[in-house]
């Protein structure tokens, strides 16, 4: 069954959708948008790092991300407002990468696949470490959930319940980090934010409690990337913008819905 790249490519979207679903409640609980935005620009310099020691590009993109959600998180407070430090930091890093890639003399790269995604290239060997990644985004957002969601409503009341508003935020940005460099095959690092933002903004409104908003985004996640590889395949367009623009219309659609008397959820 695996040897369809089309279900390679439809289990690589649905493990990228899982990952990016309880990780993005909490980027839009937060407003942290740009702050994942950020961490997958930096990626692109990984991806140079990792393909100049002849390695896997996995480890070299998620220690490159992780070391920019560390340093903005180590830097935030100190002088700069939050907005401008990711900014700077986003946009160098990518910089950075790109003419770090250009020096690669040797080694034939398809930058486009690493901007936007080239998921139906994916290999089983990308779908073991895409699903180990989403696994444990998985596994660390449950285990510290409550904690997670206490520190995101108010640090004082966290303080008051024992908890390290600090340390929950180095799991969230572990989480980004693992993320972003599972989802780089699929939809790229241009759109990396895309996934993780849309489909938990569209799933807010239907959502009564932060767990079935979670859920929810997971569905909506999973079913932008079968309609969009679907309408990639009929109208010959490419996967990675083909799944984000279904996972914007379905969030046009919520939209719309809760117009029409649906509460929504307070947060």
């Amino acid at each position: 069954m695996l040897d369809d790249f089309m279900t390679r490519a439809t289990l690589a979207g649905i493990g990228v959708a899982v990952a990016a679903a309880p990780l993005g409640s909490f980027v839009v609980w937060r407003r942290m948008a740009y702050f994942g935005d950020a961490t997958a620009h930096a990626a692109i310099l990984g991806v140079a790092l990792s393909l100049a020691l002849d390695m896997s590009i996995f480890p070299g993109a998620i220690a490159v991300a992780l070391v920019m959600a560390l340093t903005v998180s180590g830097l935030s407070g100190r002088g700069y407002a939050m907005d401008t430090l990711l900014g700077v930091l986003a946009h160098s890093a990518l910089a950075f990468g790109l003419v770090a890639v250009s020096f690669l003399s040797g080694i034939r790269i398809d930058l486009m696949a690493y901007l936007f995604g080239d998921i139906l290239s994916v290999s089983r060997g990308d779908l073991a470490v895409i699903w180990c990644g989403a696994a444990l985004v998985v596994a660390l957002i449950g285990w510290r959930w409550s904690a997670l969601l206490t520190s995101t409503l108010n640090d004082e009341l966290a303080y008051a319940s024992g908890i390290d508003p600090k340390r929950e935020q180095l799991v969230l940005t572990l989480s980004l980090a693992i993320t972003v460099a599972v989802a780089i095959k699929v939809v790229g690092v241009l759109l990396i934010a895309a996934m993780l933002i849309i489909p938990a903004a569209a799933a807010r409104p239907l959502s009564r409690t932060p767990e079935s908003m979670a859920l929810i985004a997971a569905t909506i996640g999973s079913a932008s990337a079968v309609a969009g590889l679907r309408a990639a395949y009929v109208l010959d367009t490419p996967a990675g913008p083909s799944i984000v623009c279904v996972a914007a219309l379905c969030f046009v659609g919520t939209s719309l819905f809760s117009l029409f008397g649906m509460p929504r959820q307070k947060g």
